[in-house]
């Protein structure tokens, strides 16, 4: 495709997108159904406290991960917390700085020290070989990032902490119904914990929930995420208000309908993008292994300036302003966040991957609300950019 500079927004042109195109959109299953379930809901008058919805969503959370216990809480950051609390971990927890803040919020907010370390450069995902390098006396734990769904080498990272005696939990944000070949995220070290928040592909307005196969782990975090109950009026443990409504149950359980929808959606929109954007010059997109299952949910773009033309954050902006919200992903780093940054000035020394990939990577948009058209055009922006990119880069910096 052919676009003189004029013709993009960036000089002046229209926007391609009249209404802003979001990466992350809330998929939406049978609305019919979530309404007769609220109105039910409603009927009852029981709307929190381990209702029937809440204890329906988790058996069938069981179910379709294969594990013996799925606890779901109001959201995936307070299910970290007391997923670490439940774990006694302390010290020092290996996790990696490329991820959402949250994880290292999780811990830092327990006055635990998340020691970063860095990624495997073709996974995105924790390296094994650094893990073990960063390991202390103080070290009582790690935490691997399924990023974009893919599993964060848990084989290797349970070798790592059985020989050094460490905790082993993962944070499954992204991974929800994705798989290692066929056993289920949820069932690797000691617990996994998902988000169901409105951003990822499958949601409860906001959510999570811990899944593992320990039972007395379970039976510990379920005692916390309600201020320790046990009965009605009997407190036999410290523990905090973690518990998921009935109505994002609700949620949960419609869109546990259309899961299967919402997957080939996204599947589609992923090889739509494939199809179009591989043969670009300086692109390269996460790819993912067709012999384990994915949701599919991330577009992930990896943009070489020197081979494009353009860098990732001029290719964003020239996005931006088509009203196309590319966004860059894990920006900067949580090693470059407040109080990261302050307590660890030196981290980046050490994080050479996760430096270059914070560059380089940019996210597209996916999801049910995302048609094949639309995602033609994305790319048509995307490739009309790199053929005017000596105009835009010019632009940009002089703007």
């Amino acid at each position: 495709m052919k676009l003189k500079p004029g013709q993009l927004a960036l000089f002046g042109g229209s926007p391609a997108f009249a209404e802003k195109l979001h990466v992350g959109k809330p998929n939406v299953g049978d609305t019919g159904r979530f309404l007769r379930r609220t109105k039910d809901i409603l009927d009852r008058r029981w709307f929190s406290n381990n209702g029937i919805y809440v204890q329906q969503f988790e058996k069938e959370l069981c179910k379709l991960l294969g594990v013996k216990n799925c606890i779901v809480m109001c959201n995936a950051t307070v299910a970290l917390e007391i997923a670490i609390r439940a774990l006694e971990l302390k010290g020092e927890v290996i996790v990696p700085s490329f991820t959402f803040v949250a994880t290292a919020h999780a811990l830092q907010w327990q006055e635990i020290t998340p020691v970063f370390c860095d990624i495997d450069p073709e996974t995105h995902n924790l390296d094994p070989k650094c893990v073990e390098k960063l390991i202390t006396k103080r070290t009582t734990g790690i935490i691997g990032v399924h990023v974009w769904g893919r599993p964060c080498a848990p084989e290797a990272l349970a070798k790592i902490a059985r020989r050094h005696k460490l905790k082993l939990m993962f944070d499954a944000a992204h991974a929800f119904a994705c798989s290692q070949g066929k056993k289920m995220i949820g069932n690797f070290g000691q617990c996994e914990v998902f988000s169901f928040h409105a951003t990822k592909f499958f949601n409860t307005f906001e959510g999570g929930a811990v899944a593992t196969n320990d039972d007395a782990l379970a039976k510990k975090i379920r005692l916390m995420k309600n201020f320790g109950f046990s009965g009605y009026d009997n407190v036999i443990y410290i523990g905090t208000n973690g518990k998921m409504n009935e109505l994002s149950a609700a949620m949960g359980l419609t869109g546990l309908e259309s899961l299967k929808d919402f997957i080939t959606a996204n599947k589609r929109n992923y090889q739509t993008y494939r199809r179009r954007l591989e043969r670009l010059p300086g692109l390269t997109l996460a790819a993912y292994d067709e012999k384990s299952k994915n949701n599919f949910h991330y577009v992930i773009v990896e943009v070489d300036a020197a081979k494009a033309g353009l860098t990732r954050d001029e290719l964003v902006a020239v996005l931006q302003s088509e009203n196309v919200l590319a966004r860059r992903y894990f920006y900067p780093g949580c090693h470059r966040m407040e109080p990261y940054r302050t307590e660890f000035p030196k981290a980046h020394l050490h994080l050479p991957n996760t430096e270059a990939l914070t560059q380089k990577v940019m996210s597209l948009p996916n999801g049910t609300a995302v048609s094949v058209a639309q995602i033609q055009k994305v790319c048509d922006i995307i490739e009309a950019a790199l053929q005017n990119a000596p105009a835009i880069r010019k632009y940009l910096r002089r703007r």
